[in-house]
């Protein structure tokens, strides 16, 4: 039992782990939200001197803004390459296109307040798989790097599960 406390009572093991947890969930909950970003334009008087202008010079202002309606979980850009690829059925783009925003949401708050970590972990880590899967089918060879970095930090938070001090459900 010595052993085990040893281990368990690390704090740098225990600090790290909620760094990944930190880092993961907080990663995964703004990919998720911007799944639901777009942008809104308007027009704006053209100030002189600080005044607007009689000449009825206008100019468009561009802003991000985040809605249900402008929600794509697969970038439109990307949507339409993996339509054109044999070994993705369209029926499964489409329930991939619905649900990835809300999974990875959902993903990165289980993982963020340590909700049945390592079943959190484990099931984020095959939403980056399954991403990497698209990517290398489009030979999209840099995005498959950056999200092979991205399983390298689950499976080194699933290492680190035993000194996670700060979880719901531990034993998960």
């Amino acid at each position: 039992m010595a052993s085990k406390d040893k281990y368990s009572n690390d704090l740098g093991l225990t600090l790290g782990m909620l760094t990944l947890r930190i880092w993961l969930g907080c990663r995964a909950i703004l990919t998720g939200i911007e799944k639901y970003a777009g942008t809104n334009s308007s027009d704006k008087d053209v100030l002189i001197d600080g005044v607007p202008n009689s000449y009825g010079l206008t100019d468009t202002v561009t802003g991000k803004v985040y809605s249900l309606s402008n929600y794509h979980g697969v970038p439109v850009p990307l949507y339409e390459k993996f339509s054109n690829e044999p070994l993705i059925p369209t029926w499964g783009l489409n329930l991939y296109d619905t649900i990835l925003g809300p999974a990875l949401i959902l993903l990165g708050l289980g993982v963020l307040l340590g909700i049945a970590q390592r079943i959190s972990l484990f099931a984020m880590g095959l939403v980056y798989t399954s991403l990497t899967f698209g990517l290398i089918l489009i030979n999209q060879s840099s995005g498959v790097a950056w999200l092979g970095v991205h399983i390298i930090m689950v499976v080194m938070a699933l290492a680190l599960a035993k000194h996670n001090r700060f979880a719901v459900l531990k034993k998960w």
